[in-house]
């Protein structure tokens, strides 16, 4: 499906960027995996290069211009160009309107929203030769209020905004822009966010509940949503936000 291809990658060391990675390279694409866990990053780079598919492993914090320009620079070096972006590097922290500092909303928007803007930006001159596409990893409160995380629901909603925003000014240029709005999935973002152990096993259990299909998502799933995104299957689709998340985003407070 995506032989030929090249795609960059990020929050490749676990969770959905991880499980994106793995699917892309299965499905014959060049990968550029991109996360600040250089250890666990390259662990999943060499599974990659092990199964015969061709990986690159960048370690870069995305918070610093210098270091999200390399991701681009290297990825071209290594692979002649880029075909796909797929954003899913992102963090959560818990706040509410009275207690969020000024440092933690800048601090989230730089993640999830700045840094997503900026390597879209980057990677475009590569985006419109080739005619690809961004996928951009949002969530389900970027469509819905929760209590109790208000920077993470803004940063998502203008990640979601950003989306369609970019659809309309690239549609011209042949250059499609996507997001998946994940509802509760596994993965390793909410104990990175201060969650403890315990605190997240009760926090699974109790998302069972709010999710009318009665379970929680796995990494592989929001991973073949975005790989469908990003294919030709998909190639008269632009500036949607694809709800993945159990019918959570379609229920009320109870």
């Amino acid at each position: 499906m995506f032989k030929g291809k090249v795609a960059i990658i990020t929050g490749a060391s676990s969770g959905i960027g991880k499980e994106t990675a793995l699917l892309f390279a299965k499905e014959g694409a060049s990968v550029s995996l991109v996360a600040r866990r250089e250890n666990i990053l390259k662990e999943v780079c060499e599974k990659i290069q092990n199964g015969g598919r061709k990986a690159l492993a960048v370690k870069a914090d995305l918070c610093n211009p210098e270091e999200t320009k390399k991701v681009v620079e290297q990825t071209v070096q290594k692979f002649g160009g880029i075909d796909i972006l797929v954003n899913s590097a992102g963090i959560i922290a818990s706040g509410t309107i009275k207690n969020t500092t000024l440092e933690a909303w800048e601090k989230m928007f730089m993640i999830n929203v700045t840094s997503v803007f900026y390597l879209m930006q980057l990677c475009l001159p590569y985006l419109i030769e080739r005619k690809g596409n961004i996928v951009n990893v949002s969530s389900v409160t970027g469509l819905r209020a929760f209590p109790g995380v208000l920077a993470y629901c803004a940063s998502k909603a203008a990640v979601d905004h950003l989306t369609r925003c970019a659809a309309l000014e690239l549609a011209s240029d042949g250059v499609r822009v996507n997001a998946v709005n994940p509802g509760v999935t596994i993965t390793n973002l909410h104990k990175a966010g201060g969650m403890s152990e315990e605190s997240y096993a009760q926090f699974l259990e109790r998302s069972k509940s709010t999710h009318p299909l009665g379970r929680v998502g796995k990494p592989e799933e929001i991973a073949e949503l975005i790989l469908f995104l990003a294919s030709d299957k998909a190639r008269w689709i632009t500036g949607v936000t694809y709800s993945i998340d159990g019918g959570r985003a379609q229920t009320c407070l109870r």
